[in-house]
């Protein structure tokens, strides 16, 4: 049996090291070109009267460009090429902190009179290019912003300000209430609550407790002209649309969010893992999609193909596929007893516990290529996930890993599932470049143009956690449909100056 503390001990802060109708001045929403971001050629400048404005109410405002540099730094491949090609992904901007739901609304009452640009930023840990200032103007700080405000036992709901960091959250929630959100990102000690929201993130425990938004009870948020509004704050309700849900994923471009409540869970007192080889990740696949259909959730029921399973488990002649759950012992022992039936009739039992263990160690080890490998200084690594149905996603694996390998200079391309839900899946794709040092943009925006081009031929879901910032802006139109222009007019109707974010989510 895996006890508890076996499935707590793998979630702990890693190796991370933090911070290693549009107006015409900015930017177009063009995402990323040849790989690298693309900025406005007349990024908006900080009036010298506002800057001292802004100081009066704020914590503290950062105008060095070298401070700012290094406070605006995310973990984007492209920032890493752009910035180590001389050109960084940060233009002339200054950085707002402030600690305080009223600090927001007099920062935004501020920018809104004079129509400048305002860029949230927290952990910065995004992958997209989410929280870059590509219009310049002001970077607003809500690290600051790291109280707990509430605690309601009875419901299981805490309210807590956005700019609390995930480790933080998590032990104050579980040594306090004997709680957990169950929401494990692999960025979650570097990431902030707020951030997980603004980009709709998933843990890797998902299958068990949720996205995010499945998470979020209610919570307050700053329009662009100031203005504060509460959303949400019911289980259920049946009075118009859901407001809630259309700021959870907004990436700052609607509106700030400064507090949040979250529904809670009990902490798990069992857990157990099982594990099967597959001969193929199409056979793992239908052994995934017949544990959800058939009525089984655990935390984690997680496949990796070949290459993965080698680099993670040392076993490349086989697809491992991972089931591990935690809770009530009784509904563990269920939801494990359904996914055994379904896996031994076309799988072979493997270690359970010894993959386990070893998953906990390895886990964030995709994108890596193979031990012994050293990385040169054209090397680019970068992770691809989105969500299909079942019926498509053993042709988008395949289709997929072939359109990432064709492009010159891939080292490799694989893919493990990483999220499940009874109608589809999540593919998380890992892409490896090794290219001349001044070819690494061209490769990079190759290889998710040839993704990518798959992804929206079978109509599937580009993002499934990670978020649209600035990489996926390019193909978000396409993606949406008529969709697109309701997004616009929304965008348009709650920032009709284009001030919050201007240039993300390919608006």
């Amino acid at each position: 049996m895996i006890s508890k503390e076996a499935l707590k001990r793998g979630y702990n802060r890693g190796n991370y090291t933090v911070g290693a109708p549009t107006q015409p001045h900015f930017a177009q929403g063009l995402g990323v070109l040849s790989g690298e971001p693309y900025f406005s050629e007349n990024p908006v400048t900080v009036p010298s009267g506002l800057v001292a404005k802004l100081a009066a109410v704020a914590d503290r405002v950062v105008t060095d460009a070298g401070e700012v540099l290094e406070g605006t730094r995310d973990w984007w491949a492209g920032t890493m090429i752009a910035e180590t090609s001389g050109r960084p992904a940060t233009p002339q901007s200054i950085i707002v902190h402030v600690s305080s739901t009223e600090q927001v609304q007099e920062v935004m009452r501020l920018t809104y009179a004079e129509e400048i640009p305002v860029t949230v930023s927290a952990g910065r840990s995004n992958v997209t290019g989410a929280a870059l200032p590509v219009s310049g103007g002001i970077v607003l700080d809500v690290c600051g912003l790291d109280k707990f405000t509430g605690w309601d036992p009875d419901s299981q709901i805490v309210e807590v300000e956005a700019g609390v960091f995930g480790d933080i959250f998590e032990e104050r929630i579980q040594s306090g209430y004997g709680m957990t959100m169950g929401h494990w990102p692999s960025s979650y000690a570097i990431s902030t609550v707020g951030g997980w929201v603004a980009c709709r993130g998933a843990g890797q425990l998902s299958t068990r407790y949720g996205k995010i938004e499945d998470m979020v009870y209610g919570m307050d948020v700053v329009l662009a002209n100031g203005e504060l509004v509460s959303v949400g704050n019911s289980a259920r309700a049946a009075v118009g649309p859901d407001l809630l849900q259309l700021f959870v994923g907004s990436e700052g471009t609607l509106g700030i969010i400064t507090k949040i409540r979250f529904q809670l869970q009990r902490l798990p007192d069992y857990g157990r893992a099982i594990a099967y080889g597959f001969n193929s990740f199409a056979e793992g696949l239908e052994a995934c999609r017949q544990i959800m259909q058939q009525g089984a959730t655990p935390a984690a029921l997680r496949l990796y193909d070949n290459l993965e399973s080698g680099v993670q488990f040392g076993l490349p002649e086989t697809n491992v596929l991972l089931v591990a759950d935690e809770g009530a012992r009784e509904s563990v022992e269920a939801g494990l007893a359904i996914s055994e039936r379904i896996c031994k009739s076309t799988g072979q039992k493997l270690d359970g516990d010894a993959i386990f263990e070893r998953w906990l160690e390895t886990r964030y080890l995709t994108g890596k290529s193979a031990e012994g490998f050293t990385p040169g200084p054209g090397f680019v690594a970068d992770t691809l996930e989105m969500i299909g149905k079942w019926r498509d996603l053993p042709a988008i694996y395949e289709e997929v890993v072939a359109a990432i390998n064709a492009v010159p200079g891939t080292l490799a391309g694989s893919a493990h599932q990483s999220h499940a839900y009874v109608d589809g899946a999540c593919l998380y794709f890992s892409l490896r470049g090794d290219v001349e040092r001044d070819q690494r943009a061209a490769w990079y925006r190759a290889a998710w143009d040839a993704a990518n081009s798959v992804i929206l031929r079978h109509d599937a879901t580009l993002s499934h956690h990670h978020g649209v910032g600035l990489l996926r802006a390019p193909y978000m139109e396409k993606s949406l449909g008529a969709g697109f222009e309701v997004l616009r007019v929304v965008k348009h109707a709650l920032d009709p100056k284009n001030l919050l974010n201007p240039g993300k989510l390919g608006l």
